[in-house]
């Protein structure tokens, strides 16, 4: 006999006190969490960003607490019942549509591009984030993980997505040495990405990395522009005859 799940409940959704929203920001939570477990999160963008729109969905599988479940009880975004390394890329795989078709309606509804949006996700919603934008290479010009990878290694990654990882160096769940490895196979990809590790920090969402993650969205210049620039100089320099400039 099938079995109805809870649905889970609207997206949390923020948008400016006035004007229309310039970036959309999507906020994923972890597993067994809820969209409040990335309130300091939001909060800090809302502050940095104030002409942003900022949009924290509930994952789709709502485990209720009762019958053993404590340990899994809140809002997964894939299965948990019977999870295990070996179907953990499957089963994320299986949820992608469902969470590409809803950041597609947001950014229809209110205008936005892929480049005006942003992934943000933390443990099991990075893994979400970070497939989504290898799924649809045009979803988001930035993705943000907080202790979190891929669901499995990557094998190509978006020219036009800048890739941010923010992790503890005491991570249990998701070891530093798996994010550096992550990071020497973007590269061979050509990937635009960079990590942050935060030391005497353990697998959570910590005030020092939300506060270098803004630091990441305000200065870091997407690799893709500054070869842009860098093309356009070296056409004007030859179209100069080769004139250095001062």
């Amino acid at each position: 006999m099938a079995i109805n799940k809870p649905r889970s409940p609207d997206p949390l959704i923020f948008v400016p006190r006035q004007g229309k929203p310039q970036l959309l920001f999507v906020l994923l939570h972890g597993e067994s969490a809820s969209p409040e477990q990335l309130f300091p999160l939001a909060d800090a963008i809302k502050q940095a960003f104030p002409a942003s729109m900022v949009v924290l969905p509930y994952a789709f599988e709502n485990i209720e607490a009762g019958d053993g479940k404590q340990g899994i009880a809140g809002y997964h975004w894939i299965d948990p019942i019977g999870l295990q390394e070996s179907n953990y890329a499957g089963r994320v795989a299986q949820s992608l549509p469902l969470l590409i078709r809803q950041i597609r309606e947001i950014q229809a509804r209110f205008g936005l591009t892929g480049q005006q949006t942003a992934l943000a996700g933390f443990s099991q919603g990075a893994s979400m984030a970070l497939e989504a934008s290898q799924a649809e290479h045009d979803l988001a010009g930035r993705v943000l993980a907080f202790s979190g990878l891929y669901a499995k290694p990557p094998v190509s990654v978006s020219p036009a997505t800048v890739l941010h990882f923010f992790h503890g160096a005491n991570d249990q769940q998701v070891s530093v040495d798996q994010v550096e490895s992550t990071l020497v196979r973007l590269g061979e990809l050509q990937g635009d990405a960079t990590l942050d590790v935060a030391s005497r920090i353990g697998h959570e969402l910590h005030d020092a990395l939300i506060k270098q993650a803004i630091v990441r969205l305000q200065t870091c210049v997407p690799l893709r522009s500054w070869e842009d620039a860098m093309n356009a100089l070296h056409q004007h320099s030859s179209g100069r005859g080769g004139n250095t400039l001062h």
